[in-house]
């Protein structure tokens, strides 16, 4: 796996412990952003990196779109 900034570990970290590790239990970036305590825009963000390093996954729902770890 890619090496992970700061950021990003607490992220990747907050997403194992609520468990979204399939497609099923995808979780959304609010979910993410209060299992850690950081603002929803420095998640987002941390997201969008994760995702370009293939660390996690996103999709798209009618509202809020899921993530998931697939590494």
């Amino acid at each position: 796996m890619a090496e992970l900034s700061p950021i990003e570990n607490v992220v990747f970290e907050a997403m194992k412990e609520l468990g979204a590790t399939n497609e099923e239990k995808k979780k959304t970036a609010d979910d993410i952003a209060k299992k850690c305590n950081r603002p929803k825009s420095m998640v987002n963000n941390a997201l969008v990196s994760l995702l370009q390093k293939g660390s996690v996954k996103r999709v798209a729902r009618e509202k809020a779109a899921g993530y998931y770890i697939v590494a």
